[in-house]
């Protein structure tokens, strides 16, 4: 367990837990340009499919909650403006789709 604390450079098990937080939203936002590219590969064009934007919106929001504990104001902001632009997205997305029924 010691060599895990000094990899991750945690001192505590709260930083260790905080430190798989921002794992997590690291990977949460990963997931989203796999979904990307796997989805554009198979249509052979362009495509940004709506689970990329729920990743997105999904990483960012814990990675946010990461950035705040670690009291990153550069981290904070990055996070606090790409939720914005990912809600913007799924909310035309969804008014597009009411109102194409």
């Amino acid at each position: 367990m010691e060599f895990l604390w000094r990899v991750l450079n945690v001192g505590d098990w709260t930083e260790f837990w905080w430190v798989v937080v921002g794992l997590t939203g690291q990977l949460l936002f990963t997931m989203r340009f796999l979904i990307q590219w796997v989805t554009s590969e198979r249509q052979r064009k362009s495509v940004i499919p709506i689970a990329f934007w729920y990743f997105s919106l999904g990483g960012g929001i814990v990675l946010l909650s990461y950035a705040i504990w670690r009291a990153d104001p550069v981290f904070i902001i990055g996070q606090s403006t790409g939720i914005i632009i990912y809600s913007r997205n799924l909310w035309l997305i969804h008014v597009e789709r009411r109102e194409a029924l």
